[in-house]
């Protein structure tokens, strides 16, 4: 499945399945999963047939190992804090894992939006066909419950803007003095910088809109705004972004984004 981001490939996305109990993965019935999932998608498991305990899938070309650990992952309050915003049992349910998967991609020069689909798809047929997977946690950064992966990454292999990017990252609004401002989490790893968005005068719905639009907008392009240039359909949508280090966030490089109500 070809991709048409021009973003730049870096370090490689690690998906991790919560689980109730210890299980080793049936990996022929997540094979058969994923087919049903993605008709058009080219996926076995690797290495010689008959091979007993094979831990790697071959998924549109590209490796993909998948490791079972019969142990909880360490506590994260602050993937849990963040979770907790859109998820309210999300702390319940994270720290009664016992177990989990690791679902990762091999290869240095992969796409990081083509490798992110993948993985996603592949976590997504996991849950369909492993029993007890509870909640996924992506790069560490952003947990979902497993029914919800279950439904978004269906679309894993959607084209431009209907990809589950809201799987890959968070976003986060807050009052600061008169303004609503808001901060992703998890798009650094696509293009080296989280948003910082400053909304004047803007509701939250339109603030949640904006940063959602130019999130998965980066996904797909790249880090392509210049330093200092504007963006947006029409004048009345404008925003200015300027590449920064957040003063709210102690060294994050942010889009530093700013938009006022008109």
């Amino acid at each position: 499945m070809a991709e048409n981001s021009n973003q730049q490939s870096g370090r490689q996305p690690v998906a991790f399945v919560l689980l109730k109990r210890a299980v080793e993965p049936d990996l022929q019935r997540v094979v058969e999963a994923l087919r049903s999932r993605h008709a058009d998608l080219s996926v076995r498991i690797s290495g010689e047939p008959g091979q007993p305990n094979s831990t790697l899938l071959e998924c549109d070309g590209q490796l993909i190992p998948v490791m079972a650990l019969p142990a909880s992952m360490p506590r994260d309050d602050e993937a849990i804090e963040r979770a907790s915003a859109i998820w309210p049992e999300a702390a319940t349910t994270i720290n009664s894992h016992r177990a989990h998967l690791i679902v990762s991609v091999l290869g240095k020069d992969l796409d990081r939006l083509h490798a992110a689909r993948i993985v996603t798809a592949v976590v997504g047929g996991i849950i369909a066909a492993v029993p007890g997977c509870i909640a996924v946690i992506w790069d560490g950064l952003v947990a979902h419950p497993a029914a919800r992966w279950l439904d978004m990454s269906r679309a894993a292999f959607a084209p431009y803007p209907n990809f589950p990017f809201m799987l890959w990252l968070s976003i986060h609004p807050f009052r600061y003095d008169s303004a609503i401002v808001a901060v992703t989490f998890g798009l650094k790893s696509f293009i080296g910088r989280e948003i910082e968005f400053e909304g004047q005068g803007l509701d939250l719905p339109s603030v949640i809109k904006k940063v959602a639009g130019l999130a998965v907008y980066l996904i797909e392009r790249g880090s392509v705004i210049p330093d200092g240039d504007t963006f947006g359909g029409n004048e009345r949508e404008r925003l200015q972004v300027h590449h920064a280090i957040s003063q709210r966030f102690r060294g994050l490089p942010v889009l530093l984004v700013s938009a006022a109500a008109r």
